[in-house]
């Protein structure tokens, strides 16, 4: 029998081949995850990225990132769902800039094994993806409702609403859940319709827009010049709602209240022209996505239903009854430029 020793030829393509081979099976064991945002733009989606890319790093996932043109962008969201898919991806997290015309590209993904986690805005019907991680928004509406009832000190309230739009769950789960913290007749958090009991004398669509919030308060205070407490569903339109009243002379006896918690908010908590803000928290909820993700590549398991992924009161000045934390704790935590 004659033993033949590997060439050095030999030797270094079979070397290759191992090589190969092993970087291929890396590449198939490494997890591959989608984050697909409403925008590139706006400060919160940034922020949600951050926190999805560095979760990734820390696990050995490779994230793809993509985003509509503007908010509403349906049809940019669906391409990237499927360039994703066709790019390896088994989990695609999901901020859903159209919550009904988004669930045929999400029937055909979870039809192809993928996992499907909707981030920080739900889906229509919300059991259309496998889980969402968002702020439980109601309860964000709950804890400004009661700030502003404390706030006003016994006084009759006397409300206007900048609101984002009808039809919009989020919009309505803030709506609903501040008026239903003030004490007010109010709808539970499944619905998508608006309340107005008869304390709420004004209501205006300000598309979460600062200037559009800005003329909706014009429009109410001379529907109502007796307003005292403003509910408005982000900052920006908070600060439109304070341009408004400042312009009018009432900026020091309204209480403005409102939701989000980005560092311009939570900047403008400190200088007065927002009483309270409730914080969410999109670094929190991208990066229990990209885990869970991570997990399912590993595991199988999939999340089912609803992760809440917290909300915290901040206010310049506390008020009995109501817990909250301090501007300094909310530009700990906010996202956007400090």
């Amino acid at each position: 029998m004659t033993i033949r020793a590997s060439t050095p030829t030999t030797f270094a393509c079979a070397f290759s081949v191992l090589a190969l081979a092993a970087s291929l099976a890396h590449a198939q064991a490494q997890p591959v995850i989608g984050l697909i945002t409403k925008t590139d733009s706006n400060p919160f989606f940034v922020k949600m990225k951050e926190g999805a890319d560095a979760e990734a790093k820390k696990l050995g996932a490779k994230l793809l990132t993509a985003s509509g043109k503007t908010d509403g962008d349906n049809a940019g969201q669906v391409t990237a769902m499927e360039n994703m898919i066709a790019a390896g991806a088994k989990t695609i997290l999901l901020t859903p800039s159209d919550a009904k015309a988004i669930i045929p590209a999400v029937k055909r993904a979870r039809a192809q094994g993928v996992m499907v986690i909707a981030l920080d805005s739900p889906t229509e019907p919300v059991s259309a993806v496998d889980g969402l991680f968002a702020t439980d928004n109601y309860k964000a509406g709950v804890l400004i409702g009661q700030y502003a009832r404390a706030a006003l000190g016994g006084k009759a309230p006397v409300i206007a609403t900048l609101d984002l739009f009808p039809g919009h769950p989020v919009g309505a789960q803030r709506h609903n859940g501040f008026l239903q913290g003030h004490g007010l007749k109010s709808l539970d958090a499944k619905s998508n319709d608006l309340a107005k009991p008869a304390e709420v004398v004004c209501m205006a669509d300000s598309f979460g827009d600062a200037a559009k919030g800005q003329t909706g308060m014009e429009n109410c205070l001379q529907k109502n010049p007796g307003i005292n407490v403003v509910y408005t569903i982000n900052e920006p339109a908070a600060a439109g709602a304070y341009k408004a009243l400042k312009a009018a002379g009432r900026e020091k006896d309204v209480i403005v209240v409102s939701v989000d918690g980005g560092c311009a908010g939570i900047k403008d908590v400190g200088a007065g022209v927002i009483a309270a803000t409730s914080q969410q928290y999109p670094l929190r909820m991208a990066a229990m996505g990209v885990a869970a993700g991570v997990e399912y590549a590993k595991t199988g398991k999939k999340v089912s239903g609803y992760t809440d992924t917290g909300v915290t009161l901040i206010a310049a000045k506390p008020v009995a009854g109501v817990d909250s934390k301090d501007v300094k704790t909310g530009m700990d935590l906010c996202w956007g430029n400090k």
